[in-house]
């Protein structure tokens, strides 16, 4: 019988998930496509990467980072001061989709992330527009 893996170890664990969460915010931080979800972040991304990757770590079936270190996500709750709409939805996917790519992430595997980034992201949204 084989054992089934995480999402965490299909894509390559913390080393493959650190590459991706810092080309996702290089991408936003450079490419002009992103500057609406960009302008919700502070200056110094670093933070917000940090974040990221320790919430997608356990969010894949990981070590569960960022409950250790800053107890449930909540979410919703925690973007709730952002004005998350379709286009804000739509960018953060664009941003995650190319570092993805870029990151050499293809096939089955992609798909099955983008999905569940976008029933995520959708979810994150508090405008109609």
């Amino acid at each position: 019988m084989s054992e089934q893996k995480t999402t965490y170890e299909l894509i390559g664990g913390a080393e493959k998930l650190r590459e991706l969460v810092d080309r996702f915010y290089d991408l936003m931080a450079l490419d002009p496509a992103y500057a609406g979800i960009r302008v919700m972040h502070p200056e110094d991304l670093s933070s917000s990467g940090d974040k990221l990757f320790l919430f997608l770590s356990g969010w894949m079936g990981g070590p569960d980072l960022f409950v250790q270190q800053y107890g449930h996500p909540r979410l919703k709750a925690r973007h709730m001061p952002f004005p998350i709409g379709i286009s804000e939805r739509d960018q953060w996917l664009q941003c995650m989709r190319q570092a993805l790519h870029d990151v050499g992430i293809r096939g089955l595997l992609f798909e099955r992330l983008m999905q569940s980034f976008f029933t995520t992201a959708d979810w994150m949204r508090n405008q109609a527009g």
